[in-house]
């Protein structure tokens, strides 16, 4: 044990119950939630209750369990496996625990941990996989909340996958050698293509996916995921996408994904910066779809990060060609998009009942043509109309749009490094618009929103686009 780690006071033990009886004697809360705790095992339950809670009772019935209604005594303890007590009261939950010892039968006692022989952990379930987690004196809550952490870092796909896992274990034995091979196969079958098929739910597929394991000598050919970042906050990024990046061998990132969530990956996965800001571009995009399929071809987990969702403006769809004709293995993982993360910000309804029903996303560049888009009719008839990265066309937009036909008064919200903490929200009319062009400040990724739905926000912590108008012509 190494010189810094404390030691335990109790050790962890994981004890068999199945076909055998587990024993609550208690009738209230307690008692309840050490019984639904008890369900998740294959296991008899026997609860002894004079006057069980309605809830219990339900239970009960529901799970299947033995119920005594009646005072408790010694012999309703005989032949468990493990015996709560969940009284309530301290003298009755000490004569339970004493009955117990004298049976040789583990006991608990719940909230009275001087009693027990047993702690009871907090218990993460992807059965057969069981984690079980506890904090000796440092209390539930504690508990709770690492079970929490742990909870969101495993798959809910592993519990089927380990189940697979268990089928094939005999088989790989015989067919694969000990040592790095079987190594690489289960590093292969848990983090590859099987683990990825169940985690869509496709199951025959997994299996199909693991027997190809087996029956190949050479590594497989890599994978790429195109993930979506989201707006810039990292507890914004979904649960799969931080999977992902656990297992990647390469992270190829935008600029504008923040260094945080870059660093998120496995630690040593090889980080390229592939990211394209207006006016400075590091790789074209011919050259990452090219690196995409290099790295996937040389049998490498590759995370392909995007600011926001991958398939809005991301330029996805030039890498899914381009790993299609490869004949490349990938997925999408959404990510939240700006429009999205602007809207929260601001408390926004993107749409409203009997005011706005559709939506556009779009790009102000789209508005510098000399015929406009055919989204400006959606506009005209009440859609509410995301704008990404439109700061330097700003007046190009208001111009135009007023021009077809949409009211100068309309509602617009300006947000600028949506979700992190240092974000400006900016408010006004379509007629105020053109200010934003002279906000030179506003270095970060800009997102205006415009509609009648916009004015159902939470201006309070905005500032108004026509003070900032102001200010400009004063300068």
């Amino acid at each position: 044990m190494a010189a810094h780690a404390g030691t335990l006071n109790a050790f962890p033990v994981f004890m068999r119950v199945k076909d055998r009886t587990v024993v609550i004697v208690g009738g209230g809360e307690e008692a309840l939630a050490k019984a639904r705790l008890i369900a998740q095992c294959d296991t008899a339950i026997r609860i002894v209750a004079d006057a069980p809670a309605p809830a219990l009772a339900a239970f009960a019935a529901k799970r299947g369990a033995e119920l005594l209604r009646a005072p408790y005594e010694a012999a309703q303890i005989d032949g468990a496996v493990l015996v709560f007590a969940a009284t309530g009261a301290e003298a009755q939950d000490a004569r339970v625990i004493a009955d117990a010892r004298v049976r040789s039968i583990p006991a608990n006692a719940v909230d009275r941990p001087q009693l027990c022989d047993f702690l009871t952990p907090a218990i993460v379930n992807r059965a057969p996989v069981t984690v079980a987690i506890g904090t000796e004196g440092a209390g539930p809550v504690l508990a709770q909340i690492i079970r929490a952490r742990i909870d969101r870092m495993l798959s809910p796909a592993l519990g089927p996958l380990a189940r697979l896992a268990a089928g094939l274990r005999d088989t790989v034995e015989n067919l694969v050698p000990r040592g790095s091979a079987r190594r690489r196969f289960w590093t292969d079958f848990f983090d590859g293509e099987p683990a990825r098929l169940m985690e869509i739910g496709h199951i025959s597929e997994a299996r199909a996916a693991a027997e190809r394991l087996l029956g190949q000598d050479a590594p497989t050919r890599g994978h790429v995921a195109l993930i979506g970042a989201g707006p810039g906050a990292e507890d914004l990024l979904t649960l799969r996408a931080q999977r992902l990046l656990m297992q990647a061998d390469a992270i190829l990132f935008d600029a504008l994904v923040p260094t945080a969530i870059v660093e998120m990956g496995r630690r040593d996965a090889e980080r390229i910066a592939v990211g394209k800001r207006k006016g400075c571009h590091s790789k074209a995009q011919g050259e990452i779809n090219a690196l995409l399929v290099e790295l996937a071809a040389a049998g490498k987990r590759v995370v392909r990060l995007k600011s926001g969702d991958p398939l809005i403006f991301g330029r996805a769809g030039e890498e899914m060609q381009a790993l299609r004709d490869a004949g490349i293995a990938y997925e999408i993982v959404p990510g939240v998009t700006a429009a999205f993360a602007a809207a929260a910000d601001f408390e926004l309804p993107l749409t409203l009942r009997g005011v706005s029903s559709s939506m556009v996303f779009t790009t102000g560049h789209d508005l510098k043509g000399s015929t406009l888009p055919d989204w400006a009719r959606l506009a005209i008839g009440g859609a509410t109309v995301a704008v990404y990265m439109g700061r330097s066309v700003a007046a190009e937009v208001a111009g135009r749009l007023i021009e077809a036909g949409l009211s100068p008064e309309t509602a617009v919200a300006v947000v600028e490094n949506a979700s992190l903490p240092g974000r400006r929200l900016l408010h006004g009319t379509l007629a105020d618009l053109p200010a934003l062009q002279r906000r030179d400040e506003l270095a970060g990724p800009v997102m205006t929103i415009i509609g009648d739905a916009v004015a159902g926000a939470n201006f309070d912590r905005s500032q108004p686009l026509a003070a900032v108008a102001a200010t400009a012509l004063a300068a």
